[in-house]
């Protein structure tokens, strides 16, 4: 008798299928219309995703897409592709690794299907959200509980909430700034992670912990899930690995999205205060993703760059996300073990 083997599902954001508008517009309006991104009840959020953001921001959108795309698609699917083919090989015949997108394809419930047919005795479910959030690790085990619902049979499934701590996630982004700081000389490392909304760090504030300032400057027992927490200690590990003094490096957060407050500071904000500083050279990190996108690729490493020789700096240099980096193919095959 064959021994069964173990289930892998890998799980990014999404992407759309094209850079079509019509494309761009469907993506849109799966991922925006999850109650954990836009959080305000559903009549309000359909409308403001299917009457404003879609139709309005679709076309811009897919200017920015029609950028990123390359021969292969969208870097963020065909990275997420080649990442499970080398995490399946080194995990080797005894695991089965998928990979899954929360919006659009591959789905979620496609990834699960594909283990289930494969009769594996586990499934480990490893959202590639190096931080937590509910907007993004809490989405999928929200969607992956909704899929395993109504299964007869449900084996053990387990989550990774986040692996900001894993030596190998830190020690991949140390080795990458190494080389570029080997390279040039830069006089300020930025680390610019995705915003959300401040309501939401408020929502799974733990006894009233999070304030939003000096309670993210170490991670304990009732922040540790906190996200803007969460990427100030990667900031600190980064840069600890990396030989940085905390003068020489900034924790910041990026795409905003209406009126309401988002956590701080904003990148905008600071590339704006490091070029009146008479800051010349920043090198730039985005941790909170794992593979080149429009948030890294297009927002960090062109809008950001324009704006910063616009004020008066020199050279803005982005670090490239994880990709299929081999250090980082070993932490998630850790992950998955």
């Amino acid at each position: 008798m064959s021994k069964q083997k173990k289930g892998v599902l890998l799980v990014n954001l999404g992407t759309p299928d094209s850079t079509a508008v019509g494309d761009v517009r469907k993506y849109l309006r799966e991922f925006l219309s999850d109650k954990r991104v836009i959080d305000i009840p559903a009549i309000p959020r359909w409308m403001l995703v299917n009457l404003i953001i879609a139709p309005f921001r679709a076309p811009k959108s897919a200017k920015e897409y029609r950028k990123l795309w390359q021969d292969r698609g969208s870097p963020l699917k065909f990275y997420g592709e080649d990442l499970q083919e080398a995490v399946q090989k080194e995990l080797g015949d005894e695991y089965e690794v998928v990979l899954a997108m929360r919006y659009q394809s591959p789905s979620i419930e496609s990834g699960l299907k594909k283990l289930m047919e494969k009769n594996v005795s586990s499934i480990k479910v490893i959202p590639l959200f190096p931080q937590y959030a509910s907007a993004t690790t809490g989405s999928v085990i929200d969607k992956v509980m909704e899929v395993v619902k109504d299964w007869q049979i449900i084996p053990q499934i387990d989550f990774v909430s986040n692996f900001v701590e894993h030596e190998d996630f830190i020690g991949t982004f140390v080795n990458l700034g190494k080389k570029y700081m080997e390279e040039d000389k830069y006089e300020k490392v930025l680390f610019s992670y995705h915003g959300l909304p401040e309501r939401q760090i408020r929502k799974g504030s733990v006894d009233g912990h999070c304030k939003l300032g000096s309670c993210c400057e170490s991670l304990g027992p009732k922040n540790h899930l906190c996200y803007r927490a969460q990427c100030f200690e990667t900031s600190r590990r980064i840069a600890a690995g990396m030989g940085l003094s905390d003068d020489q490096y900034i924790t910041c957060f990026q795409s905003r999205l209406g009126k309401d407050p988002w956590i701080q500071p904003y990148t905008e904000d600071t590339l704006h205060k490091l070029a009146e500083d008479g800051v010349k050279k920043v090198l730039a990190f985005s941790p909170a993703f794992v593979a080149d996108c429009l948030e890294t690729t297009i927002e960090v490493g062109e809008e950001y760059k324009e704006e910063f020789v616009e004020a008066g700096g020199e050279t803005w240099t982005l670090v490239e996300s994880l990709n299929t980096n081999e250090q980082w193919i070993k932490c998630v095959a850790d992950l998955a073990k």
